[in-house]
C-alpha cells in the first residue's frame, strides 16, 4: 500500500501536467483564431483536425519539460532558471515538431499558427505556476520531509538550509533521534516516535526520510527503513540531499564510495562533443562582441606603464596538466617580484589604475577566450589555480584534485554561488560547488551559469 501523501502527490504532478497539456492545446486554439481573424474559411478549414493537432503540440512541448526536469519536485529554480528552462523546452518540442510536420506533412499547422501557441503557452503555464507557488503556496508540490537523526549532521540541514528560499520544495517536520547517538537539534523540531518509524511516517504523511546519522555503523533501523520503502517513502542520504537542495558537495560529509555510485562525471562521448561545440560557438560569439573592448582595453594599458599587455601564467588545468592562461597585465610588472605566489587582496596595492577597473569588469579575462579555442578551457569550469595554489590545496583539502576530471572555465557554478576566494579556506568552500559541477555538468547547465555570469558583471559581484 502506498502512503497517501506519496500517491497525492503524484496526483498532483499528473494534474499539473494535464492543466498544461490544456493549456497548450488552448494556445493553439487562441493561435489559430488570431491568425484567421479576418479568414473565416480558411478558419473552418484549418480547424477540422484542430484537436489532434494541438494535442501534438502539447505532447512535444510538455515532453520536452519534463526532459529538462520541470515536472520534478525536488528541481530548485529561481524565476530566471525557470524561464530558461521553459525557453529551451518550448525550443526543442518546435524541433521536434518540425521534424515530425517534414516525416508527417498532413499533421503541419503553419509557421504563423506555431510561433503564436508556442508565445501564448509559455505566457500560461507562466502565470499558472505563479499562481501555484504564490497564490495556492504550492502545499501540493513540497515533499514532507522527516530527517533520521537529531547529532551534528542531521543539524547541518538547519545551519546551511534555514532560509525559506532554500527549502521551496521541501517542509522540514522534524528530527527523529537515534537511540545510543547525541543530539544537537533542538528540543522543539525533534519527533519522538511511539512505535516504527514506518507508523510514524505514515501518521506525518512524511513522502521522504533524510538519514543523517553521526554513526552508520549498527545504528540505523534497517528492517523500519525497508518498510517505509515498500510503502512509498523516498530514503535518501544527507549527502545527496544536500547536493540536490543545495547545489553543493559536502566535502566532510562523503567517502569516496558516494561519489563512485552517486552516479554524475559524465564523459561519455555525445557530452564531449556537445560541450566542445558549446565553447568554440560561445567563445567565437563572445569574441566577435568584445574586440572592440579589447582593443581599447589594450591601449589604456600601454598608455598607462611600460610592460607587456598581456600576462601569461601557468594554471593548472584537466588531468592535472599544466598551461599558459593569457589574461590583461592588471598588476604592476614587478607585482611578483620575488617570485612568490600571492592571492589577490581586496585593494590590493599591486593593481594598476585601469588593472582595478579591468578587474571590476572582468574585462581583464577576455583574452583567455584563445585558451578555449585551444582546448585548454571551457566556458563553464572550476577556475584555474596557479601550481603553487594547487599543491597547498591539494594537502589541505580532500577531493579537492577531483575536480581536474573537467576543463578548467572562463566562468563556473562555483563563482555564481561564492564570493572571490583568497584563503584556503574559501577555496574548500568552493570546491563544495566546483564538485557539484563536475558531477552534474550538462549542456543545459553550462547555459545557466554562462547566462548567469552576465548578472555577475554586471552588478560587479565576486570581482577582485
Amino acid at each position: 500500500m502506498m502512503f497517501g501523501k506519496a500517491s497525492l502527490k503524484n496526483r498532483a504532478l499528473l494534474l499539473l501536467w494535464l492543466l498544461e497539456v490544456l493549456l497548450v492545446m488552448a494556445a493553439v486554439t487562441g493561435a489559430a483564431w488570431l491568425r484567421f481573424m479576418n479568414d473565416p474559411e480558411g478558419h473552418e478549414i484549418f480547424s477540422e483536425n484542430l484537436v489532434v493537432r494541438a494535442w501534438l503540440v502539447a505532447m512535444f512541448t510538455t515532453t520536452a519539460m519534463a526532459a529538462l526536469g520541470l515536472y520534478e519536485v525536488h528541481v530548485r529554480l529561481n524565476r530566471f532558471e525557470f524561464a530558461l528552462r521553459m525557453l529551451v523546452s518550448f525550443a526543442l518540442g518546435g524541433i521536434g515538431l518540425m521534424v515530425l510536420y517534414y516525416l508527417v506533412p498532413v499533421a503541419y499547422i503553419g509557421r504563423g499558427v506555431i510561433v503564436i501557441a508556442m508565445i501564448l503557452g509559455m505566457m500560461g503555464i507562466a502565470l499558472l505556476r505563479f499562481c501555484l507557488v504564490h497564490v495556492v503556496r504550492g502545499e501540493l508540490f513540497r515533499r514532507r520531509v522527516l530527517v533520521l537523526g537529531a547529532g551534528h549532521n542531521a543539524d547541518l540541514i538547519n545551519t546551511r538550509l534555514r532560509r525559506g528560499s532554500d527549502r521551496r520544495a521541501f517542509t522540514l517536520v522534524g528530527f527523529v533521534p537515534i537511540p545510543g547517538q547525541e543530539s544537537s537539534v533542538p528540543a522543539g523540531m525533534q519527533v519522538q516516535p511511539t512505535g516504527s518509524l514506518a507508523e510514524l511516517a505514515h501518521s506525518l504523511q512524511i513522502s521522504e526520510i533524510v538519514v543523517a546519522p553521526d554513526e552508520r555503523r549498527g545504528g540505523l533501523p534497517m528492517e523500519e527503513m525497508l518498510t517505509c520503502v515498500q510503502r512509498g517513502v523516498a530514503m535518501t542520504d544527507l549527502s545527496t540531499f544536500f547536493e540536490r537542495e543545495a547545489g553543493i558537495v559536502t566535502t566532510n560529509l562523503v567517502d569516496p564510495s558516494w561519489l563512485v555510485f552517486s552516479g554524475g562525471f559524465d564523459h561519455s562521448t555525445s557530452r564531449c562533443m556537445n560541450k566542445r561545440l558549446f565553447d568554440v560557438l560561445a567563445a567565437s560569439a563572445l569574441l566577435l562582441v568584445a574586440w572592440p573592448f579589447m582593443a581599447l582595453v589594450a591601449l589604456c594599458i600601454r598608455l598607462e606603464s611600460s610592460g607587456p599587455i598581456l600576462y601569461q601564467q601557468t594554471r593548472i588545468g584537466e588531468g592535472g596538466r599544466p598551461f599558459e592562461l593569457v589574461k590583461f597585465r592588471s598588476m604592476r610588472v614587478d607585482a611578483e617580484g620575488d617570485g612568490v605566489a600571492r592571492w589577490a587582496q581586496r585593494g590590493d596595492d599591486r593593481t594598476t589604475r585601469v588593472g582595478r577597473f579591468i578587474r571590476l569588469t572582468r574585462l581583464d579575462e577576455l583574452p583567455q577566450l584563445f585558451n578555449i579555442l585551444r582546448g585548454e578551457m571551457s566556458i563553464v569550469g572550476p577556475r584555474p589555480e596557479r601550481p603553487q595554489f594547487v599543491d597547498v590545496l591539494s594537502r589541505e583539502i580532500r577531493y579537492y584534485a577531483v575536480r581536474h576530471c573537467v576543463k578548467p572555465g572562463l566562468t563556473g557554478w562555483a563563482q555564481l554561488r561564492y564570493p572571490y576566494g583568497a584563503s584556503v579556506r574559501d577555496a574548500e568552500e568552493k570546491l563544495k560547488f566546483d564538485l557539484f559541477y563536475v558531477k552534474n555538468h550538462g549542456l543545459v547547465f553550462d547555459l545557466i551559469i554562462l547566462l548567469q555570469t552576465v548578472e555577475v558583471v554586471l552588478f560587479q559581484r565576486g570581482s577582485r
